[in-house]
């Protein structure tokens, strides 16, 4: 019985999807990523910048400090660890020597 990857998918559900910028990678196999998230303040109606940290887990090593992710919820791997990379959209710009 092979089934195609669009039977599984659908058989998951839907799965939340954030793009951020990766702020730590000291942890083996976890990286932080930082999210912002844009809303008008409740009160004030102003439009604010609030940010998120999401741990995740990387199996292979490959994100770095600076480069923006795509990471997607998954199940529980540790106390706070519940999202899983997806692949690296943009590495870290190096700085000029």
């Amino acid at each position: 019985m092979t089934e195609t990857t669009e039977s599984k998918v659908a058989k998951r559900g839907h799965r939340k999807e954030r793009t951020g910028e990766v702020v730590s990678n000291k942890m083996a196999k976890t990286i932080v990523v930082s999210v912002e998230r844009r809303f008008a303040h409740p009160r004030f109606r102003k439009v604010v910048s609030g940010f998120e940290k999401f741990y995740a887990h990387d199996e292979k090593g490959e994100a770095k400090v600076g480069d923006q992710v795509r990471i997607q919820e998954t199940r529980p791997m540790s106390k706070t660890k519940r999202w899983r990379l997806i692949q690296v959209v943009e590495p870290a710009k190096q700085p000029a020597n």
